[in-house]
């Protein structure tokens, strides 16, 4: 079985065909998905599609991007947390690329959010770019680690991957390390420990080769499996195998489908 540890089920692109999507996935041995939420006014439907499907999960979060939104506290992750299909706090952290004044108020949602995760005990999903050292900083000074969680969509060096092991955490790749530009991150790909490793898509973005371009969709996470693989000379079901595994020992709220 294979896993998509961060996809968006909730965006127009996908709901709109979730009996599909779901079928690409089961047609494809994806058994498992986790919805991520980015706003909290969206996070009901995200709750809702992890209720309409066992082998479906959510986290509750506010993604660093969205500045004009409804502002969490830690007080109401916490309550929103608290819901048997919620296993992670986020998608949360840094973003300096469309956020380039660097605003205080990242930084002080991206804290919230580590704190709710260390109340809750549920680990973190955690976005940076253009801003990995203030992220590894953050998590540094709020004690990240002692909620875990996981670097999604990974793209920094391997310096940066190394700071987060460090810290506790896994580092997981999408759909960019299938393009053929991504020497660098092929490059972390082979070096992250096998025990450390997740596989996602981010659908509906970042689809991987053979279907960069479209619209992305949990099936493909098969792809990203594909290509570590090829880049570790490993068995493709050693890959699938640990990367299940890892999902489930992180998110160690979700039940594994029997």
């Amino acid at each position: 079985m294979f896993v998509d540890s961060h996809c968006h089920l909730d965006f127009p692109d996908l709901i709109a065909r979730e009996d599909e999507v779901l079928a690409n996935m089961a047609a494809n041995d994806v058994g498992t998905a986790l919805c991520i939420s980015v706003k909290l006014e969206d996070f009901p439907k995200v709750r809702a599609l992890a209720e309409r499907h066992p082998h479906l999960w959510a986290s509750v979060g506010v993604h660093p991007d969205y500045a004009d939104c409804d502002e969490p506290d830690v007080a109401r992750l916490v309550a929103l947390a608290d819901h048997p299909k919620v296993v992670a706090i986020g998608e949360t952290g840094l973003d300096y690329y469309w956020q380039k004044d660097a605003p205080e108020w990242q930084r002080e949602r991206f804290r919230t959010h580590i704190r709710a995760a260390r109340e809750t005990g549920k680990p973190l999903v955690i976005h940076t770019r253009s801003a990995a050292e203030d992220t590894l900083r953050l998590m540094r000074e709020e004690k990240a680690g002692e909620a875990g969680g996981v670097m999604h969509c990974f793209t920094e060096s391997q310096d940066v991957a190394d700071a987060a092991l460090e810290l506790g955490f896994y580092i997981s790749f999408s759909g960019i390390v299938t393009f053929r530009n991504a020497k660098e991150l092929k490059e972390v790909a082979r070096r992250v420990p096998l025990d450390r490793l997740l596989i996602e898509t981010d659908a509906p973005y970042l689809a991987p080769v053979p279907h960069r371009g479209r619209t992305n969709e949990p099936a493909w996470v098969v792809h990203v499996a594909e290509e570590i693989a090829r880049l570790r000379d490993e068995p493709l079901a050693r890959i699938e195998q640990a990367c299940t595994d890892n999902f489930f020992r992180l998110f160690h709220h979700a039940q594994r489908p029997a």
